[in-house]
Parts: C-alpha cells; structure tokens; sequence
C-alpha cells in the first residue's frame, strides 16, 4: 500500500495544541492506516490505497475539521516527492555567506509565474527566497525570530496556505522513507 506523508498546518502552534494520539485517530478514522506522528508539530507519516494526494488532502482536512474543530491545511507528498525536495538545492547559486537555516514551506499547488516572481523579490539580503514546484524555500542567514519574514509573509505574499518545516526535519523524515 502507498506511503505518504502529511504536512499539517496549525498544529500545536497558535493555541491549538493537539495530541499525537489524537491526531493518530484521526488519521484512522479517515481511513488511513499505519499512522504515524513525527515530531508533535503535524508531520504524520500514513498508508491509503488512494494514488489521489489532492483527494487524499480534502478527506484529512474534512476529518481534521471534524474532530479538531478548525481548519488544518493539509499537504501531502508522496515518499518520491519528499526524496526529492530532501535533495533539492534551491540556494545552490546564492552568494557565500552565513546561513543558519533553511525552511521548506509546502503549497497547495504550485504559484504562477507572476506569483513566483513577487515572492522572490520579497527577500532581503538576510533572506532569500526561491520557488521550486509546490515548494517555498527560505534561506534564513539569521535565527528564525530576527528575520523580518515569517511564513505568514510566505503566505500572503503567495496568496496561499501553506505550513513551513526546517529542511532538518523534512530531510529525517525523507529518510523515514528508504
């Protein structure tokens, strides 16, 4: 059966806090099996014999709304997507300097070219932003709460949701995978 993992937005940030065991069953509740928490910040790996990751992203945001009592933006990626995104380099071209993260944000579908290109120029030199796919990517030369951008910011700017991961995690839970 195909393995998939959800990135959730909203989840034990903001006032809602939400147990792993919670979140789990309601993953099963959907009909999703082997659901497992990664991290208590909305990482759930899942099983389904749905090839359909838009359908699959409507059914869990339904139950998540259901059972939470809020919306929860949902993104799900298939173990070859995350692999991918794992081994991206998105900065690869950017000037040498002190880089102390890179965050992924993960989008519903991926923006237009007008959409890109507003975003990107939204950087600063402390922040440089690149669109790849349904991905955002965010190079923070500075720590993530002295940076004048948040993933608020990635959202407005993009005119979609999305939930932001530091490329740690996501690079871990790509390994999850192999």
């Amino acid at each position: 059966m195909p393995r998939y993992v959800a990135f959730l937005r909203a989840i034990n940030v903001g006032g809602h806090t939400v147990k792993m065991a919670t979140l789990r069953g309601l993953f099963e509740q959907a009909g999703l099996t082997g659901a497992e928490t990664v991290i208590a910040s909305g990482n759930v790996l899942f099983e389904s014999a749905s090839r359909d990751t838009p359908a699959l992203e409507r059914r869990i945001e339904a139950f998540l709304r259901k059972g939470l009592g809020y919306e929860v933006a949902t993104f799900v990626r298939t173990p070859a997507e995350l692999a991918a995104i794992a081994r991206a380099e998105p900065f690869a071209d950017a000037a040498a300097g002190a880089v102390h993260a890179i965050y992924v944000g993960f989008l519903p579908n991926a923006p237009d070219a007008e959409t890109i290109r507003r975003f990107e120029a939204s950087g600063t030199p402390d922040d440089l932003l690149r669109v790849v796919g349904r991905e955002a990517w965010w190079l923070c030369r500075k720590r993530f709460s002295e940076s004048t951008l948040s993933g608020a910011h990635l959202e407005k700017t993009l005119g979609m949701p999305a939930t932001v991961r530091n490329r740690t995690t996501v690079t871990k839970l790509a390994a999850r995978f192999t």
